[in-house]
């Protein structure tokens, strides 16, 4: 019998069927259902997926729309399909959603503003003459089919998966396009203008570049853009990478927080599965990168899942009850990665986890989502990597943690986070801890008003200028911190 594999998010669904059949009919079947407002005609494009394996060729109606369409494709036989992530719009807005201000945009009448991360994308569709924001769109990065993290795609680029790398995320770019114009009622001949983010190797990816050079040591970009290009058809711009794993996600997030204007000392942490930390002190930029691995995204945990509606955000314990609490107060499908912190936090302080991590079962968060001793283990050592990551910066410009003003926690990833919880498994320290100040998407907040005021590129060069770099592989600091931090002991 042959398969179709789903996924959306972290999510993977496995379908059996007997004959060839409408893909829109084989989702339903599975309960995964796309919306169809023009009836299954292929004429309106909300359905848009990325498809792949025994599948029938692309019709009038699919070509003209340049995606498969889950109303227009028939599955033959074994195939793989890849649906549109069901998250909030407040994580793809980035807050509140508020229009801006069109100081000097790029041309044309509408334009995009797009975040490559690693493991999840993420697009919003704007107005360009009266910066309003019409829609958004996020989606799996196609790319974690070929690996998780960016050593890995680096690798599989070096042996021959270069072009499926940048097919791919062409593909997922341009279905994204589409399904955020489908929402916003346009035709996608209107959008001209591109601002492009990501970090440096995802960056590399699109763009075809070769990375071998970011694979080796002295890990030196041989180009780090902030220049245009034309990609899917389009005017694009790529904001400045500042180094080979600090990406233009991380300039860009810079901008946006505002705090390279300000004389206080601050922090920028991007948790994720490549994490980028930035820190301003005495006007001077100092950043660094560590590989925290995509357990903050909910990847390769047992029942880990994106922050999508139904995904357990929190968890506490009371007299010895475990509750949960779901995005969307939608039922429970999995676990987030704001979750997972809870989760391990709460059992932390009921005993089932010890201060070195272990616990002798699994344990049942709720009917079909459950916490594995493996989850914890992954979990020490993401957070592991991002608290030695910043101590090592704070000890590399001699700035105690008491003179840091703010904490910028950047990604989607903070958006549920729960500061205490984050303090109890040391991922920040007590006195950082208290600190945060939560600002979603900065990268994309980044790359909107690049969108908007072309001229901030000047602003963009001048980041890339100030920034230091230290390199934490090999750092005998960093490598101490990172074995002590992998205790759940409070300092």
């Amino acid at each position: 019998m042959p398969t179709l594999t789903i996924r959306r998010g972290h999510q993977v669904q496995q379908a059996g069927f007997d004959q060839p059949a409408p893909l829109s009919a084989l989702l339903a079947q599975a309960g995964q259902p796309l919306g169809q407002p023009c009836g299954g005609r292929g004429v309106c494009g909300k359905c848009a997926v990325l498809l792949e394996g025994e599948v029938s060729e692309p019709n009038a109606a699919e070509m003209r729309w340049g995606v498969r369409l889950a109303c227009q494709a028939m599955v033959l036989g074994d195939a793989c399909v890849i649906l549109p992530e069901e998250q909030l719009m407040e994580q793809i807005e980035g807050g509140s959603g508020a229009a801006l201000r069109p100081v000097h945009p790029m041309p044309g009448e509408m334009g995009a503003a797009i975040d490559i991360g690693t493991t999840t994308l993420a697009m919003r569709l704007y107005d360009l003459r009266s910066g309003e924001c019409l829609s958004g769109a996020t989606m799996l990065n196609p790319q974690t089919t070929v690996a998780a993290d960016v050593i890995g795609r680096i690798d599989a680029a070096m042996h021959g998966a270069e072009e499926r790398l940048r097919e791919a995320m062409e593909a997922a770019l341009h279905t994204m396009l589409l399904i955020a114009c489908a929402r916003a009622g346009c035709e996608a001949d209107k959008v001209t203008s591109l601002v492009v983010t990501g970090n440096t190797t995802m960056l590399y990816l699109l763009c075809g570049r070769d990375p071998t050079a970011l694979s080796h040591a002295p890990f030196e970009a041989d180009h780090l853009f902030g220049t245009e290009c034309v990609l899917l058809g389009r005017r694009a711009y790529l904001p400045p990478c500042l180094h080979a794993f600090v990406g233009a996600d991380t300039s860009c997030a810079l901008l946006a927080s505002g705090m390279l204007a300000q004389s206080d000392t601050a922090l920028l942490c991007d948790i994720g599965t490549n994490g980028e930390i930035a820190l301003w002190h005495h006007g001077e930029l100092t950043i660094a990168s560590t590989a925290a691995g995509p357990a903050f995204e909910g990847a390769g945990i047992s029942c880990g899942c994106g922050s999508i509606p139904g995904a357990i955000d929190q968890v506490s314990v009371e007299d010895g009850t475990i509750s949960v609490h779901t995005i969307g107060g939608k039922a429970p499908v999995g676990l987030c990665g704001s979750g997972l912190v809870d989760a391990v936090a709460a059992l932390l302080e009921i005993g089932v986890i010890d201060e070195t991590g272990a616990m002798d079962e699994a344990c049942v968060l709720s009917p079909g989502v459950c916490l594995t001793p493996r989850d914890v283990r992954a979990l020490q050592l993401a957070k592991a990597a991002m608290a030695a990551g910043v101590d090592s910066l704070l000890h590399a410009a001699s700035c105690p943690q008491e003179s840091v003003r703010a904490v910028h926690l950047a990604g989607g990833f903070g958006s549920h986070l729960s500061m205490r919880s984050a303090a109890a498994i040391g991922l920040l320290s007590p006195v950082l801890a208290q600190k945060v100040r939560v600002i979603g998407n900065a990268a994309l907040d980044g790359a909107a008003m690049l969108l908007m005021d072309v001229s901030l590129r000047t602003d963009m060069e001048r980041i890339g200028q100030q920034a230091r770099h230290i390199r934490l592989d090999g750092n005998p600091f960093f490598n101490q911190r990172y074995v002590d931090a992998m205790m759940f002991e409070q300092e």
